[in-house]
């Protein structure tokens, strides 16, 4: 896959509602994000399943500038974000019930709608993860090492496997990463919380960040903590600039 002079491409823009406030006696899970924070680091880069063709990232030998458009119009990928978002609504929905039933002096009632949120909390977090998985296999799947496409994450999802990207790099002996994000990655959470996991990331591994000069759609990631002179290097706030923006 080569990332010299691409086209930036859309990513997946669809967002959930706002959770409602819960009540505090049970003490049900605070209001939590629309989409999963991490995933385990642990977890091996997925690799292709043969047994579910359906559902298989197709193979791009020759990768054009719209594959990673193709694959986030992929049904089964947008089927999980779907019922990950129908999972939070109805999650937002238990909670804002329980709030009502609390108020109401219906402990009972407001105790087994907590329950149900809580339930509808995990269901949305295995969906986000498994579309996450899937997403980045079908973007990668003709990767070079180091060079990572990001399209179809949402920005914590795509913190979660920069982390493990730049770890794998750094074991292989790379020098820098390539990171494809095009015009950007959706955030629910808005500049204000993406800087500080930008910054704690950069901080962690010791980062220098460059943008490509062939294409600002992608950012290269310095493991030895020097610039390599291909871009200008950017700090933390322009990195979220770069991630977050339309």
């Amino acid at each position: 896959m080569s990332y010299d002079g691409w086209p930036t491409c859309s990513l997946y823009t669809q967002q959930p509602p706002r959770p409602q406030p819960e009540p505090q006696p049970y003490q049900p899970p605070s209001q939590p994000q629309p989409h999963p924070e991490h995933l385990p680091h642990s977890q091996e880069a997925p690799t292709p399943r043969h047994s579910h063709a359906a559902h298989q990232p197709p193979s791009h030998p020759h990768r054009g500038p719209s594959d990673n458009e193709i694959n986030q119009q992929n049904e089964h990928y947008r089927s999980l974000r779907a019922r990950a978002n129908d999972a939070y609504e109805q999650m937002g929905r238990c909670f804002e019930e329980s709030h009502a039933a609390y108020a109401a002096h219906d402990g009972a009632r407001a105790k087994e709608l907590s329950e149900q949120g809580k339930e509808h909390k995990a269901e949305m977090e295995r969906l986000n993860a498994e579309a996450a998985e899937w997403i980045y296999k079908a973007n990668n799947l003709d990767s070079k090492p180091g060079e990572v496409d990001l399209h179809g994450l949402y920005v914590k999802e795509a913190i979660t496997y920069t982390d493990r990207v730049i770890q794998d790099a750094r074991e292989r002996g790379d020098s820098k990463v390539h990171l494809i994000v095009g015009k950007g990655l959706h955030s629910k959470d808005g500049k204000a919380k993406l800087k500080p996991a930008i910054e704690e990331l950069v901080e962690k591994h010791g980062l220098i960040v460059e943008i490509d000069p062939y294409n600002e759609g992608v950012l290269i990631v310095n493991l030895g903590g020097r610039p390599s002179g291909e871009g200008h290097v950017i700090p933390p706030e322009e990195i979220v600039r770069q991630l977050s923006r339309d």
